[in-house]
């Protein structure tokens, strides 16, 4: 499902993205390693399993990647021109092993590009859930769309 060109976007659109996600071991290991995140309280089950959480903390920049990644089917495949900037990510909640992922984008703000006439830039803010309705993060991400006309 192609993403929406810029005049095709409102300010207060928003979109509940499928499918979820639920969150493995093997994606947590593999982003921490390709990341050389050595965190031991991503990796080191006993060390996490001290810790104030009691379990592996899922990295962080791995739940954003996920929401980045899990909004762009219903907002800009096919449309990007470029991603702009990632603003106010947040993570109020941890994210663990086996939690499943939902992420929701609503359209933040609109405005022309001053000197790209054919293009627009729209800011989304992003927020991804967890299965007990938590939020685990949420951001702002600022691209520059195609327009359709």
């Amino acid at each position: 499902m192609p993403g929406r060109f810029f005049d095709e976007w409102l300010v207060g659109d928003s979109v509940v993205h499928q499918p979820s996600r639920t969150v493995t071991e093997t994606d947590n290991l593999l982003f921490s390693a390709m990341t050389h995140n050595m965190q031991p309280l991503h990796l080191d089950a006993e060390t996490a399993k001290a810790s104030e959480f009691g379990q592996i903390l899922v990295n962080s920049t791995f739940t954003f990647s996920l929401a980045v990644g899990l909004s762009i089917a219903d907002t800009t495949v096919g449309t990007l021109v470029a991603n702009l900037g990632f603003d106010r990510v947040v993570t109020p909640k941890p994210t663990f092993i086996g939690d499943t992922l939902t992420c929701a984008s609503e359209v933040v703000e609109l405005r022309e590009s001053k000197s790209r006439p054919n293009q627009g830039i729209v800011v989304f803010r992003h927020e991804l859930t967890n299965q007990r309705g938590e939020i685990a993060l949420s951001c702002l991400r600022t691209v520059l769309l195609k327009k359709r006309t």
